[in-house]
């Protein structure tokens, strides 16, 4: 890991989250909209991760507890999305470098162990149990995507691979969880419901690999298999990257990304009637679904951006999280398992104490829940102002 400090006006470099575009030297290169919408998810991220109560917070603020689709469902597939984006972009940077391959490829492994690494010590904080230390999680899933997505990139720039890619990806998971029987259980649809909660094959391969470590005790839902569609989600952005750096005009682009938009929502929800939804088994159907919303908020903020030039203050609070996006999303998750493990009383942490002391009186308690979340995601958004004031950004 190494920090980097900038001087003057030159544009900021989002250089936490991977894969994001390189080029100081080419403004040109940069697309604001894609800062401001990674700035937007990684708020929205730290947001819905630190509800007061997690019961008593508003549908919206909370996963869906299986199948189905909430906002909150949406903000890991678009980082993966964005993520796709930023690769096509860097790699186009570092291409116009000249940068040899063998360095790009060390960059890249170098990346992803730090990414796992660095995902662990958030499983472990504060104790680190290594007996039951979970080894899946958010940042070991964008570190295995990220890999992917950046070997792909690195081999081949066309078009053609990423969509057969995606559609391997897709097809060949939904063949996984419909057609393979899971040992022990039978076939799914017809010896147990299709996406049961705890028999499933995704479920089975996770307790078999990494039993007493899962999140959820049966399953995790950052479990290996489900790393194939995350992939997806992924490769999407990467097409999406590609259709932007392309000729068209920009008022064509943005037509394109509203009309794929829309396609890619109807396909998800029509995948949906025999594929449900799911956020934890991250179904097909769910990033076909997901994608199409993270493509519409891309068109919205290109559109606000890139073509109407709608730039203010407004985009100030996006920055700060967008260019050091992954230093803002762990110590959120630091600060978290901190407030969460220390207790002021033999009944109460510090959070809850929080919480029922002062949040829970506000209005309803869901209410407060959301007060609380937006107090702990401004918390959170002061280290990565002071970071990005002082144009300092810790690269990966």
């Amino acid at each position: 890991m190494s920090l980097s400090t900038f001087h003057g006006t030159r544009r900021v470099e989002a250089s936490t989250t991977p894969g994001a575009a390189i080029s100081q030297d080419d403004p040109s290169s940069r697309l604001l909209s894609i800062d401001v919408m990674r700035g937007i998810t990684v708020g929205f991220m730290i947001l819905v991760n630190n509800n007061g109560q997690n019961d008593m917070a508003y549908r919206a603020m909370n996963h869906s507890p299986w199948n189905g689709f909430t906002p909150t469902d949406l903000v890991f597939p678009t980082f993966l999305f964005i993520m796709g984006i930023s690769i096509v972009f860097s790699f186009g940077a570092r291409k116009a470098r000249a940068t040899e391959k063998s360095t790009l490829l060390v960059h890249i492994l170098r990346r992803f162990v730090l990414l796992v690494l660095l995902g662990l010590v958030v499983n472990g904080f504060p104790y680190f149990h290594l007996e039951t230390l979970r080894i899946y999680g958010v940042l070991q899933r964008i570190a295995v995507c990220y890999l992917l997505a950046s070997l792909l990139q690195l081999l081949t720039d066309r078009l053609a691979p990423r969509i057969a890619l995606l559609t391997f990806a897709l097809a060949g998971y939904w063949v996984l969880l419909r057609w393979v029987p899971v040992p022990g259980q039978g076939m799914p649809g017809r010896d147990f419901p299709l996406l049961d909660p705890n028999i499933n094959l995704t479920a089975y391969i996770d307790r078999h690999d990494f039993p007493h470590r899962l999140f959820e005790g049966t399953r995790d839902p950052e479990g290996l298999l489900s790393d194939l569609p995350s992939f997806a989600s992924t490769l999407l952005g990467m097409i999406a990257g590609w259709y932007l750096k392309s000729s068209q005009s920009a008022l064509a682009k943005l037509e394109g990304l509203t009309i794929s938009g829309v396609l890619l929502l109807a396909a998800g929800l029509l995948w949906a009637q025999s594929f449900p939804l799911n956020k934890k088994l991250w179904t097909s159907s769910y990033v076909l679904y997901a994608g199409g919303w993270s493509v519409l908020i891309l068109a919205a903020c290109y559109f606000a951006l890139e073509i109407r030039r709608w730039k203010g203050r407004w985009t100030y609070p996006w920055l700060v999280f967008g260019t050091n996006a992954i230093t803002a999303y762990v110590l959120s998750e630091l600060l978290s398992s901190a407030v969460a493990v220390f207790h002021v009383n033999p009944r109460q942490s510090f959070q809850e104490f929080v919480y029922s002391g002062f949040f829970y009186h506000i209005g309803s308690p869901a209410f407060g829940s959301l007060v609380y979340s937006i107090v702990f995601a401004a918390i959170c958004w002061v280290p990565a102002w002071l970071l990005y004031r002082r144009h300092i950004f810790i690269k990966l």
